[in-house]
């Protein structure tokens, strides 16, 4: 499948936009040279279009971007009704492939035709383009919604979800590690962080076990330990005092949790650290 990408940081610049309702069902798209990008979204029927390398087949709730053409014709009659728009990307636009698609909020990445998942979202912003247009007709407010409907069909997209979900994913995990870090005194539990989070506590320690390698349990364990460890060697607490300052029931737990993680008990640790500063 072929991928457009357009640079975010300039608006499109809107030259046509309308709606079309085929008149009977022997209407056929009429054959011209395409000077610019043309977007077509089919809201009823079907789109039989095509220019001078491929036919295009466009169903009810999908959309087909066309590029500058010399040869843009319908090459079958149908009863259809679509939005269109053309447009012209300033910075040009660059063809890429799925596989080299990096999420990034300064470009705008669209595959070159696809199904929509709300096809109202985008007819709304249609809608909201032509009513614009009529009352005013302002070069910025038109560039802005062609901007916008291109984006909203590329972040609709199977491209986009695959990605930005891969990117949300690395924003939680780094959500949780935050937390984790900064309610390292307090008893934390999976539970806990899972509620705070809105999540099930299933499905947050799998994404984070595969984003990190290890539970969410046990990345509990290795934070608060790290922090005893410079408790130890940077105050005189006692032992006591430390696992009351991380969350421990007692002592016992607390030096328990720490061999366990750090392999030797918290004694030793502050008695071998202690001596290797002297």
């Amino acid at each position: 499948m072929i991928n457009f990408s357009f640079n975010g940081n300039v608006l499109f610049s809107h030259h046509f936009s309308g709606k079309f309702d085929a008149p009977s069902e022997e209407w056929i798209h009429l054959t011209r040279d395409l000077i610019d990008f043309e977007l077509m979204v089919v809201t009823e029927g079907t789109l039989y279009i095509a220019d001078h390398e491929n036919e295009y087949v466009v169903n009810e709730g999908e959309y087909l971007f066309m590029t500058p053409t010399v040869y843009q014709h319908g090459y079958k009659a149908g009863s259809c009704s679509f939005y269109w728009l053309h447009f012209h990307c300033p910075t040009g636009y660059e063809v890429v492939e799925s596989e080299d698609v990096t999420f990034n909020n300064s470009m705008i990445y669209v595959p070159k035709q696809g199904k929509l998942s709300s096809l109202e979202r985008v007819i709304m912003l249609f809608n909201e383009m032509q009513d614009y247009y009529m009352r005013y007709n302002h070069f910025a407010i038109n560039d802005s919604f062609a901007t916008a409907i291109v984006a909203e069909i590329g972040c609709q997209s199977i491209l986009y979800k695959d990605i930005s979900q891969s990117q949300k994913n690395s924003h939680l995990i780094k959500s949780i590690s935050d937390y984790v870090r900064l309610h390292c005194s307090e008893k934390l539990t999976v539970v806990g962080i899972a509620d705070y989070f809105s999540y099930s506590p299933r499905y947050l320690s799998s994404i984070f076990k595969t984003h990190t390698g290890i539970s969410l349990k046990q990345f509990i364990l290795q934070t608060k330990m790290e922090s005893a460890k410079s408790e130890l060697i940077k105050t005189n607490h006692s032992i006591e005092q430390i696992a009351y300052n991380l969350g421990f029931d007692d002592a016992h737990n607390f030096s328990h949790a720490f061999k366990k993680i750090i392999k030797i008990t918290p004694t030793d640790y502050r008695r071998n650290f202690s001596e290797q500063l002297v």
